[in-house]
C-alpha cells in the first residue's frame, strides 16, 4: 500500500506555523506559477484573502461570482485573477461554469470551496432545497463533480471545503435534510451544512486519493469582520456568535473598525481575515500534508477529535467524520443533485 492510500489519522501533527500566521506567511516564498485554482466566494472575506495570497504567489485564480460588478471591484489590483459567472443555488449555472472551465483544457490544481451563507432565514433553491444545505454543500458537491476531469488531470490536486466550528452543533439529518417535515431552525440548518462539508471531504478523499486528488475541510477561525454573518444573530444563536455580533455592532462605524481589528489580535479566539484564510491556503499548498487527506483542520493543523458532548469550541465531533455517514451523505448528494463523479 502506497503512502497515498493510507488513511490519515484525525489527530494533530507537529505544527510548522503559529495559529496566528497569515495566508501570506503560509506561502512564504513559494512559487505557484503554472498552478490553477478556483476559489468560490473569492470576492469577499476570507475567500478574497485566499485569492490574494494564491495570486500574488503566481497562481492563476478563477473567481466565480453571482455579481460580476461586485467581484470586479473587490479583486481590482490583484494579479492573475479571472472572473466567471456562477450561482451555487442554480444547478444550470454550476454546469455551465464547469463546462466553460473544462473547455479551456487546463488542469485544476486547487479547488477551494469557500462560498457560504450562515443562519439564513428559510429560503429554497429552484429544486426546493433549503438554501444553506444547497449553497454550502450541494452546490459545491455538484461543482466538484463537474470539475472532476480537470482535478484528475492536475495529477496532485487538492479540494478544500471551508467548514466551521458549527459542525459541533449537530450533524446531517438524513431523514429530512431540507426541513420539509420539521420546523426550520436556521442554526441547525447551518450546523448541518458545515458537518456536511466535513463529511464530503472524508468521502471524496477516500474515493479520489488513488487518482491523486486529496480533500480537506477547514475551520478558518472566528473572524468578526467578514460578511457571512450578515443575517441577524438572535438569542438562539450560539454564545460565541452572540458575542461576536455584539462586537461588530459596537464597532460598526468605519472610524472604529481599526479598533475592532486591533482587539481581535489581542484575543486568541478571534482572527483577522488574513489569519482566517491561512488554514485554507495551508491545506491547498503545504508539502507537510503530502500523502494526507480526508481530515478536518483548524489553526494550521489537523484538528483533534473530541466527544460529541464536549463543550469545547475546538476539535471535530464524531458525526462529522464518521465514514458511514460520509458514504450516506455522498449517496444522498448524488440523488439530490442528479450528479455523479465520472469514472471515479
Amino acid at each position: 500500500m502506497s503512502i497515498g492510500q493510507i488513511q490519515t489519522v484525525q489527530a494533530a501533527i507537529s505544527a510548522e506555523l503559529s495559529p496566528q500566521s497569515t495566508a501570506k506567511q503560509v506561502l512564504g516564498k513559494r512559487d505557484l506559477t503554472n498552478k490553477v485554482a478556483i476559489v468560490t466566494g473569492g470576492y469577499s472575506g476570507i475567500g478574497l484573502e485566499t485569492v490574494r495570497a494564491l495570486a500574488n504567489a503566481g497562481a492563476t485564480v478563477i473567481v466565480p461570482a453571482r455579481k460580476l460588478d461586485k467581484a470586479r471591484s473587490a479583486v481590482r489590483g490583484i494579479p492573475n485573477v479571472e472572473l466567471e459567472v456562477l450561482d451555487l443555488m442554480d444547478p444550470l449555472s454550476i454546469n455551465a461554469f464547469a463546462e466553460r472551465f473544462l473547455s479551456t483544457g487546463r488542469p485544476l490544481h486547487m479547488l477551494i470551496n469557500s462560498a457560504g451563507i450562515m443562519a439564513a432565514p428559510l429560503m429554497r433553491d429552484a429544486r426546493g432545497y433549503e438554501s444553506q444545505f444547497a449553497t454550502n454543500h450541494l452546490g459545491h458537491f455538484q461543482l466538484t463533480a463537474k470539475l472532476w476531469p480537470a482535478l484528475k488531470k492536475a495529477n496532485g490536486a487538492r479540494v478544500v471545503s471551508v467548514s466551521s466550528r458549527a459542525q459541533r452543533l449537530g450533524g446531517v439529518n438524513f431523514e429530512d435534510p431540507n426541513f420539509e417535515k420539521s420546523e426550520y431552525d436556521k442554526w441547525k440548518a447551518y450546523a448541518q451544512s458545515k458537518s456536511a462539508n466535513v463529511l464530503f471531504a472524508v468521502e471524496l478523499d477516500r474515493l479520489a486519493k488513488n487518482s491523486g486528488v486529496r480533500a480537506f475541510s477547514v475551520h478558518p477561525g472566528l473572524i468578526p469582520t467578514t460578511g457571512i454573518s450578515r443575517f441577524s444573530v438572535d438569542d438562539k444563536a450560539p454564545k460565541h456568535m452572540r458575542a461576536l455580533n455584539s462586537m461588530v455592532i459596537k464597532f460598526v462605524n468605519k472610524f472604529q473598525l481599526i479598533k475592532l481589528v486591533n482587539l481581535t489580535r489581542k484575543v486568541d479566539k478571534y482572527k483577522t481575515i488574513e489569519q482566517g484564510a491561512a488554514t485554507s491556503v495551508w491545506c491547498a499548498t503545504s508539502d507537510t500534508l503530502a500523502g494526507m487527506g480526508g481530515v478536518y483542520c483548524e489553526d494550521l493543523n489537523i484538528a483533534v477529535t473530541v466527544p460529541g458532548d464536549s463543550t469545547k469550541g475546538y476539535g471535530v465531533r464524531p458525526w462529522a467524520i464518521d465514514p458511514e455517514y460520509a458514504t450516506k451523505l455522498w449517496q444522498l448528494s448524488e440523488k439530490l443533485t442528479g450528479t455523479k463523479f465520472e469514472c471515479l
